[in-house]
């Protein structure tokens, strides 16, 4: 019998419902599929949301605001946003 070294291996885009280039994240309790290679700063542009105005929880752990533009979107990430909005 023969196997594979990549049987059972991640490949982006490979989660359900996902297509090639794609990445199956559930964003506020909502699966969804997003462009693969987008970095956090990135998926909240996509979102047309302003970094500096949102608290982004990845995986049960707050994100700095450092850490933003530095931490790739995974498949199986779990999102939750919280933006801010000013008003009187």
């Amino acid at each position: 019998m023969t196997t594979s070294r990549t049987a059972g291996a991640r490949r982006p885009g490979g989660g359900p419902g996902a297509r090639p280039g794609r990445v199956s994240i559930v964003l506020n309790g909502e699966a969804r599929p997003v462009e693969a290679g987008l970095t956090v700063a990135g998926l909240l542009r996509k979102l047309e949301l302003v970094p500096g105005t949102v608290v982004v929880e990845r995986n049960r752990e707050i994100l700095g605001r450092d850490a933003v533009g530095d931490t790739p979107v995974e498949e199986g990430d779990r999102f939750e946003l919280v933006h801010f909005v000013g008003g009187g």
